[in-house]
Parts: C-alpha cells; sequence; structure tokens
C-alpha cells in the first residue's frame, strides 16, 4: 500500500512538472513574441522583408481564401521572409485583415511559425478615382474610416502587426489620380502618434509613410516644404520606393551600354547595366539620407519597395529600354538583397507573387510580372537556387507543387534575354 501512495505520489509530481514545464515553455515562446518589435526587424537580415499581394484572378471582387493566404505564408516563410507589406484595409478589400488572420492561425498551428505586417491605409485625395476631377489640396473623407480600420487591426493583432504605414505613393506628383499634398499624410501620421502616446496603440508600433524617393526629398526642390520638414520628424522611420526598372525609360542615362563597353561579351553588358541600376537605387537612397540630414534628422530609412519586371509589352520590352526579363530580375534581386543586407537596411522587395488584376486587360502589362513567382507558383530565376536547395518540398500554390520557369533550363531563358540599347540609342531615344 505504502508502495503504491509512493508511486501515485511520484506520477503526480511528474505530470506537475511536465505540466509546468510545458508552461513556462509557453510563456517563455509568448515573451519572445512579445518583445520583437519593429525596431528589432527593421534593419535586420533575419527578418527578410516582401511586399505581398495574394490576389490570383482579374479582379479584386475575387479575394483569395484563407486556405490560399496560408499557402502562400508557407512558402514566403520557407524564404526566411518574416515580414510582409500590405497597402490597404479598404472594407470591400478584406484582404489586409484576412493575412492577420491566417497568420494568425499558423501561429497556432505551428509554435515556430513566425510572421509580422506593416500595414498599410491607403490614403487619397478629393475624387480620386472618380470622374471628377482630383482636387490634390483636398483630402478624401474615406481617409479617416481608413485610418480607423488601421489603428482596429493594429489593437487586434499587436504581436503581428509592428508598422502603420500612412499611404502609398500618396505624396508623389505622377501619381496623378490621387496624391495629396504632405499636410495630409502629416495629419494623420501626428494622430497615430498621439495615440501611441495615449495608451490607445501599442507604444512599440512604429509610423511611418511609404513613398518615392522625391517625395521624402531626394528629387526636385519643388518637394522641399515645410510639411514634408515636419514629416520627417515625425515618422518612427522612413520608408522609400526606388525604381531603377522604370527608369530605363524615363531616366535612362545610366542603362545604356556605354561605347567602351561595345565588343564585351552580351552577359557581361547585361551584369554590368544591373551594376549600374543598383548604383542608380544607391544614389536615391543617398539622396533622401542627404535632405533628411540637413534637417538635422537621423532616423531609419528603409525601402519600402523594389523590384523588376520579368514581361513587358510596353516601354521596358524589346521596342523600349529592353530591361524586362527573368535574368536581369535575378541579377538585380540577389544585388538589393546583397547591399541592403549588409547595409542594415529592410527591402520590402515588390513583389511575392505576379497579380493579374493590376493590368487586367493587357496580360502582358509589365504591372502583371513583378513577382518572384507566377501567379500558379512556378519559381523564377531569382529564387531557382532555393528550389534546388528543396525548401519548398512539400509545399503548393492551387496544387501547383513549386517548381522551375523553364524547366530550369537557363539557357532556354538566356535565349529571352534582351541586351540593353547602346548610349547613342539611349538618347536617340530621347
Amino acid at each position: 500500500m505504502k508502495k503504491r501512495v509512493q508511486h501515485i505520489i511520484f506520477a503526480l509530481s511528474l505530470i506537475l512538472m511536465v505540466s509546468c514545464e510545458k508552461k513556462k515553455k509557453e510563456e517563455d515562446s509568448t515573451q519572445i513574441r512579445k518583445e520583437v518589435t519593429a525596431k528589432d526587424i527593421l534593419g535586420n537580415p533575419d527578418y527578410l522583408a516582401i511586399s505581398y499581394g495574394g490576389y490570383r484572378e482579374k479582379s479584386r471582387d475575387s479575394q483569395p481564401t484563407l486556405a490560399e493566404l496560408k499557402e502562400d505564408l508557407k512558402i514566403l516563410s520557407a524564404m526566411g521572409v518574416k515580414m510582409l507589406r500590405t497597402y490597404n484595409v479598404q472594407p470591400k478589400l478584406p484582404h489586409a485583415s484576412n493575412v492577420l488572420k491566417a497568420i494568425k492561425e499558423l501561429k497556432k498551428e505551428d509554435d515556430d511559425f513566425e510572421m509580422y505586417v506593416m500595414l498599410g491605409a491607403w490614403i487619397d485625395c478629393l475624387n480620386a478615382w472618380t470622374d471628377k476631377v482630383p482636387n490634390h489640396d483636398v483630402e478624401s473623407p474615406n481617409n479617416e474610416g481608413e485610418i480607423k480600420r488601421a489603428v482596429a487591426l493594429a489593437n487586434q493583432y499587436p504581436d503581428i502587426v509592428k508598422v502603420i504605414a500612412v499611404g502609398n505613393e500618396a505624396m508623389v506628383k505622377w501619381a496623378t489620380s490621387y496624391y495629396v499634398q504632405p499636410n495630409v499624410i502629416l495629419k494623420w501620421v501626428n494622430h497615430l502618434q498621439d495615440l501611441k502616446k495615449n495608451g490607445k496603440l501599442p507604444s512599440d508600433l512604429w509610423i511611418t509613410s511609404s513613398d518615392d524617393f522625391s517625395s521624402w526629398g531626394g528629387g526636385s526642390d519643388e518637394y522641399h516644404v515645410k510639411d514634408l520638414e515636419e514629416l520627417v520628424k515625425a515618422v518612427d522611420f522612413i520608408s522609400m520606393h526606388t525604381y531603377p526598372y522604370h527608369n530605363t525609360h524615363y531616366n535612362p542615362a545610366f542603362w545604356g551600354v556605354p561605347t567602351a563597353h561595345r565588343t564585351m561579351p552580351d552577359t557581361t553588358k547585361i551584369e554590368m547595366a544591373m551594376e549600374r541600376s543598383i548604383k542608380f537605387a544607391q544614389k536615391q537612397f543617398d539622396s533622401v539620407t542627404n535632405y533628411m540630414k540637413s534637417l538635422g534628422v537621423n532616423k531609419p530609412i528603409h525601402i519600402g519597395e523594389t523590384g523588376w519586371a520579368t514581361v513587358s509589352s510596353g516601354f521596358y520590352g524589346n521596342k523600349g529600354s529592353r530591361a524586362t526579363d527573368e535574368y536581369k530580375q535575378g541579377l538585380y534581386y540577389k544585388q538589393m538583397r546583397r547591399w541592403t543586407n549588409r547595409a542594415g537596411i529592410s527591402c520590402f522587395y515588390f513583389e511575392a507573387f505576379n497579380e493579374q488584376w493590376k493590368d487586367a486587360h493587357n496580360p502582358k502589362g509589365s504591372e502583371n510580372h513583378f513577382g518572384l513567382f507566377t501567379i500558379d507558383g512556378k519559381a523564377k530565376y531569382p529564387i531557382w537556387d532555393l528550389v534546388d536547395k528543396g525548401i519548398f518540398e512539400g509545399l503548393t500554390r492551387g496544387g501547383n507543387v513549386i517548381i522551375k520557369t523553364y524547366d530550369g533550363d537557363r539557357k532556354a531563358l538566356l535565349k529571352e534575354v534582351l541586351v540593353p540599347p547602346t548610349e547613342e540609342e539611349v538618347m536617340a531615344a530621347k
């Protein structure tokens, strides 16, 4: 009898110890997650960042399901991506809120799953996207609701939402359909910062706006206004966009093959053009840095968007700048990651997957083809090496296993790669 009691006591003690240890691990795990903030994530190469839209159809009326979002998130997680950027929280487009829900469910299913979000709040001017003339000096009445929804989601998912970005390319003047003046962005950034101070948002949530390098003072003097100065001081960091790809058409001085390089092999000409593209992006980054420092401000600057399309029937294809193919995308992606990881810069590379709604009437429009993956889940040239490493084994997109484009045949890919025009051709085109 005595031995039985001892065995029972021992068994109960063992159960209690296991239970306490499990509880301690859960508490430790929760504590670790709580300690990860935007400050820890941004600039940390262990937290690769990417711009993400999970849309697979030609219209955003067809929202991706939770199962589809989870498919994508598992693929990105396998790549080492732990920070996503989304773009809006509009009521008819629940994509961002569904992404947050999908991440939460994946974390419940797997204690080791880790993913965070820079949540975008879309900002417009009055009459944006209507048949009326946009009024760039007055903001849309819809902006208030957009900010409220972003606040609600940040409070609902404080362990996932680490940044709120007020607007996407909302101040740059070529966004003629919807851009606003800097005072509008400043107003909402200050509003969110006040909510943090008053305990109505997490105190470690970072606030920014994600915009073109020129909008952050790196371009012409027309952007250098007092409200921009105040905005630079108000944000927790600057999220700037840089697109050498688009500038192969709009500002192509860096793109043309110099006369001295004419006798070089075609692959060398292309590689050197891509090196010049990276230097172009670095120059824009430096221009924003210099403007910020001229104001006596010293804050982190990260790249909210940059990318390279792989198909184009327009300015960037064989009748234009000849910038477009997977080989060039691969060179750009690798070099961009190498630079930003070494420099402690987060790069929300644009983008994870192709999205065909962006130019629904033109399947070969470049905006549809910025993804590192095709819509049916094929890995493009920049990440063929990840397929070789087997990191996508067991993962699918739309029921398709992750395989390489071109069946992994580099020679077949290179047959479609065009050499950039010469400097003389670039000048003649201008």
